[in-house]
Formats: structure tokens, sequence, C-alpha cells
């Protein structure tokens, strides 16, 4: 995309509007412009607005720019105040375009306030409080008007944002989820969960930790996306509550509120449980991608079961039948690779773990450990810490202990390695087994979500908010804020280390490959034309650095001032093309 650029000028441009009493009154704007062109054709970028100047001081800038130092001089001129601006500046251009103001609701203080809140949420994570001395210090606050916003009115904000929050999620699903824009009808979903700060919090309780917080209080919270993983929708539940029954409550919730007539959900073996599929039956008119657990595997790979080793002699993939699943397709998947990798772990786990039982043989040897029940209380610790009570034989008395392996458990256990079965109501007529399979490994894109939304990009956790409604709104912020990135990211996917073109595999049960464009950008650390990759989170650091800056002209009103913002850099200007939008001076809301 060719590009040159053009030295400043002073534009003036007359509009014409009708007021309140039906008079048409003419407007006179004095801009600061720079010219540029970009594929044959001459454009305009608006830098300054110089209407508030004197007739004087828009001659000196005129003069000074036409290159005559007599008229004006550098010291004429005072910077008052420098703003971090582009980061900002991008995100709610694309919050713009996106139309996530409007989403929001009606122009207003509580809506102004809620936007401000999720651009800062991208920008720059942090608590509430944080984030309000945060945002003052870029245009983000001086131009939604929110730099007096207080604690109080920031917390009103929330409780206003929570209101709206059912509205915007249909909006959204309409968007995403409709027949038109998801044909294949498929919706991803799946659980996690963040740690509580405080004990007030009614949401908050102690469960199962996907953060490793053992004996802290969390809070549980359910995503649905489109199958690119595009966030549409949350919620959150009790700490405390069971995978399957939090998402047998969430897909009636989803299917009710969004009026979702036929739609496949799709999540992992652990959520999607049989039981919970007897209940998504009952529910009617949604369907499930999903994978059988271990002891469903083994029993269709039983001696007389349809589930043979030589199904995968010429393909990694094969469909079967059962009559435990009528009405369904299973689809066998042999993952080589996966394989391998298994059978390394586990041998690396068996090694540690009769590394620790030896030692219990040697002390009730020499007398230092007696008693059979402290003998199995510690060897049970051991095999529980490595998972391989399944893998071993113990035999303990009052003063002996002594194990072996159960090598025919391990034998069938390592003859499953790599397979997994994945079961759905999607007809083959509808989509071939190969597509099946990418659908539920497409469940990687809600993974990374959560990844983007509880550390990398938006630091959900830990949660400092004490109310329901509050802790509601903190984790939609945070989803709104996801929705943005997941377009920003794929926007700027040239820019950064993204892989702009991921190669469709040829088998879909291999592992997913990165491009050789995107093996070079990372080696090289460059981008196809030579200029330097970034991360998502160093773009924004770099888009921070375009400035806005107050400047006066001395000897003239207090107010007699206009705002330029600073030349950008190729980066920084590709950025903003990349998201089709022009870089402003002042961020818009609408």
């Amino acid at each position: 995309m060719a590009r040159t650029t053009q030295a400043m000028h002073v534009a003036r441009t007359k509009s014409r509007r009708v007021n309140k009493a039906g008079e048409t009154v003419e407007y006179e704007s004095v801009l600061l412009r720079r010219s540029f062109r970009q594929d044959g054709k001459v454009k305009h970028e608006t830098l300054a607005n110089l209407s508030a100047l004197p007739e004087p001081a828009i001659e000196a800038v005129r003069g000074a720019l036409a290159g005559n130092p007599a008229v004006f001089s550098a010291e004429g001129l005072e910077v008052v105040r420098s703003l971090p601006h582009g980061h900002v500046a991008a995100v709610a251009a694309q919050a713009k375009a996106l139309g996530m103001p409007a989403l929001l609701g009606r122009a207003g203080r509580m809506r102004d306030i809620a936007v401000a809140l999720v651009i800062a949420r991208v920008c720059r994570p942090a608590s509430k409080l944080a984030t309000t001395r945060w945002w003052t210090d870029t245009t983000l606050a001086e131009d939604l008007g929110v730099a007096d916003a207080t604690t109080d009115e920031v917390y009103a904000a929330m409780d206003w944002l929570a209101g709206r929050q059912e509205a915007l999620e249909k909006a959204l699903a309409s968007r995403h989820l409709s027949e038109e824009a998801n044909p294949d009808r498929l919706a991803l979903f799946d659980l996690s969960s963040s740690w509580v700060t405080g004990h007030k919090c009614p949401l908050a309780a102690r469960g199962y930790s996907r953060d490793g917080k053992k004996g802290l209080e969390q809070i549980e919270y359910g995503l649905l996306t489109d199958p690119h993983g595009r966030p549409v929708s949350v919620r959150v539940v009790p700490g405390n509550t069971a995978d399957p029954t939090a998402f047998e409550d969430l897909a009636a919730d989803f299917k009710t509120r969004y009026r979702l007539g036929e739609m496949v959900m799709v999540g992992d073996r652990g959520m999607i449980t049989s039981a919970r599929i007897e209940q998504l039956k009952e529910l009617g008119g949604l369907g499930w991608v999903t994978a059988l657990r271990a002891p469903a595997i083994m029993a269709l790979a039983a001696e007389n079961g349809p589930l043979q080793m030589s199904l995968f002699d010429q393909t990694d993939l094969a469909e079967i039948s059962h009559p435990d699943y009528p009405g369904e397709r299973l689809i066998a998947c042999r993952n080589p690779a996966l394989a391998a990798e298994r059978a390394r772990k586990r041998g690396e786990l068996l090694t540690a773990t009769e590394t620790e039982l030896v030692k219990i043989t040697a002390a009730a040897e020499a007398g230092r450990l007696q008693d059979a029940g402290k003998i199995g209380l510690r060897a049970g610790k051991v095999i529980g810490r490595y998972k391989m009570e399944k893998h071993y034989r113990l035999t303990i008395t009052e003063t002996s202990f002594t194990f072996a392996r159960d090598e025919e458990q391990i034998a069938a256990e390592a003859a499953l390695d790599g397979i997994y079965i994945i079961r759905t109501t999607i007809q083959d007529t509808h989509m071939d087994a190969a597509r099946v399979v990418a659908t539920y490994k497409s469940l990687a894109n809600v993974e990374r979500d959560f990844r983007s939304i509880k550390a990398i990009d938006l630091q959900l956790r830990p949660v400092h908010h004490y109310t329901e409604t509050r802790v509601r709104a903190h984790v939609f912020i945070c989803m709104l804020a996801a929705y943005l990135t997941w377009h920003l990211r794929k926007a700027w996917a040239p820019l950064t280390f993204t892989d702009e073109h991921r190669p469709e595999p040829e088998n879909p049960v291999a592992p997913a490959a990165r491009s050789t464009a995107a093996q070079t950008k990372a080696s090289r650390r460059t981008t196809a034309d030579g200029q330097p990759a970034y991360s998502f989170r160093s773009l924004l650091d770099h888009l921070g650095t375009l400035t806005r800056n107050r400047l006066h002209v001395n000897g003239t009103g207090k107010n007699a001032g206009f705002d330029l913002v600073t030349t950008p850099t190729p980066i920084q200007r590709q950025a903003f093309e990349l998201i089709g939008q022009p870089i402003p001076t002042t961020i818009g809301g609408k």
C-alpha cells in the first residue's frame, strides 16, 4: 500500500446546519491537516482544530507552515500538556466500528463511564480505583468526560451495565449465532473459575480451582462463543457448582434467553456427560459435540466391541456405532503424537512413584515405620500425588510394605494411548467425520479466550467486588473487552506474531501446525514487510506513544490553544488502517 506523506497545511471548511429555531446557520472550521497520497489518491488527515484561535494566531500558524520564521517562531508556542492517545483511540475506534456504544444504550453519563471501563480493561487492566487514576493520564477520560468520575459513579455505572447485559448479549447472539451468520449452528461453551478476595461475596465458595488456588473462595463462569471463539455471552455461578450442573443450567438459560431453536453445543467430555446429554434431550432443540470418557472407550474396545486397533491401520479416524448411543455418531480418532506423549508421561510418573514407594519399603524394613494404618496412609499419599493408584498392587502388614506394578492394567491403558472418541448428533449429510473432529478441536478457541480474559490480556482475576451485581458486571466488562480484543487481534495479525494463515491440516487428527510465514515471522521477529513484529500487548504500548499535545500561542488568551496529534510512526498508521479507521484527534462515542 503506497503512501507518500506531504506537508501540513491550514484548511477552512464550511458547513450549514439547522438550529432548534429552524434557522440555517453557517459554521466555519479551521483545521490543521496533513495531506498524503494513497493508492494514487490524495487524502487528508486532520491533526488539530484551530477554530478556537484568534485570527492573527491562525495566520501565524499558516505562515510558519509556509516556511516564514519571521511570521511565527517556535518561541511563540508552548506545549501545555501531552497525553497518550493512540492506544485508547484505536480501541475506541474498534468499539465504534462494532457498534458497541450503541449496543450499550443511549448516550449519557453511565454509558460513557461503562465504555471507558471496557476500553481501559483492554488497554491497561487494573482494579476500578487504579483505572480511574490511569485514565486521567490519557485522552480517554478527557474525551469521554469521565475525568471527574467518582468511585461511586463507577460502581453505579457497573450496576447500570449489569442491567443492560441481557439486551446486549441478545444482540450479539443475533449477530453471531443466527442461521445467517452461523449456518452450521455451532456454539462453543466452556467453564472456568477465578478466586475472590475477601469473604463477603455471596457467589464465592470453595470448589475445584482451575487457578491452583486451593483453599480460596472462587466464582465460576461459563463463556459462550461462536465457532471462531468470538465471545457472545457469559454467566457467573457460585464457585462450588459442579461442571455438569453448571452446563445444564446455563445451556437451558442460553436456549430460553436467546431463543436458540436448533443449536449444537460443543463442550469437553468432563462437562457434557452422558447424564447431561439426557437432560439436553429433554430440553429439545440442542445437539452436542463432545467426547467419551475413558471407561466408555474401554467398554467399546472390549474383545467383541466395535473399537478395534485394526481400524487405524490405514487411517487415523473411523466411524463406529453402538446400541448404547442411538441416533448418534461415534468417531474414533488415534493421534500418534498424543500416544507418544502419554506413554512418556506415564513412564515418568511410574518412575517417580516407585522412587517414593521404595523409601516406604526401606523405612518399614528398618523398623522406622510401623503399623499398617500409618504405612497405608503414607503410601496412599504417594500414589495419590501421582495418580497412579490403578497401576499398582500394594501389600501392607503391620511391619512390612511391598508393591508391584499391575502390568496387565498398564498394558490395557497403553493400548488406548492417543485414542479418543467423539460423539455427536450432527448427521453425516451435514458434516463429514473430518469436520466433526475439527469442530471438537475448535474448543481450543474458547480456551484461548479464557487465557486472554484471565491472565494474558484482561486480568479478570482476582475478583475484588463483594456484591453479586458488581461481580457479574466485572466479568461482563471483561467479556466485552475480550470481544474487542478478539477483533483487534484478528485485524492486527499482520503486525503481530499471530499466524495470519494457519494451514488446514490434511489429517484433522494431527496436531495443529503453524504456517511457514508465521514461523519466519517468529524467528526473525519481523513482519513480512520488514517492520518489527509485536505482541498484542506491546503493540498497544507502542500505540500509546502516539500522543495528543495541547499547544498554546503565547500572547493570546488563556483558552486560545489547540490540540495537535504527533506524527504517527508507520506501525501506528498501519494499525489504524488495518481496523479501517482514520487516526482521530478526539475519541467519540456513538
